[in-house]
């Protein structure tokens, strides 16, 4: 059911600061910062050859971020992301397999513009898993 891997999401508590790590110590092309008040992030896109890594930084005091930065104050990784071929389906076969899915069960619009779900962490050992629409 699940594609390649879309993206690593790393939370972090500087965006300038690790803008400037990949950009200018790794080397890597990175993208412009993108507000989702939606999800309550600013997310920042690093292409790599094989795929993503997404920089999240909180967007409001209500962010998810926030309350991940707050247990982990030098960030860390947040979530990982599959590519789906049918969203909905995926959805409908996890729910009858027992997996949770954060909020509500309809997705939303995520970063790439493309429908988006979470997973409950503890339904996938201890890993957010985030499912996009391919």
């Amino acid at each position: 059911m699940i594609g390649r891997l879309n993206h690593v999401a790393i939370a972090v508590p500087d965006l300038a600061a690790a803008i400037a790590q990949y950009r200018d110590t790794l080397g890597a092309d990175v993208g412009a910062p993108q507000d989702e008040p939606d999800h309550g992030v600013t997310v920042v896109f690093i292409t790599l050859p094989n795929t993503k890594i997404e920089l999240l930084y909180p967007l409001g005091e209500n962010s998810p971020i926030a309350g991940f930065l707050a247990k982990n104050p030098s960030g860390g990784i947040h979530h990982i992301c599959y590519e789906v071929d049918d969203i909905l389906a995926a959805r409908d076969h996890l729910k009858a397999q027992g997996a949770r899915i954060l909020g509500s069960d309809e997705p939303k619009i995520g970063a790439h513009g493309k429908p988006v779900l979470f997973l409950h962490p503890k339904d996938f050992n201890g890993c957010l898993v985030e499912l996009e629409q391919a």
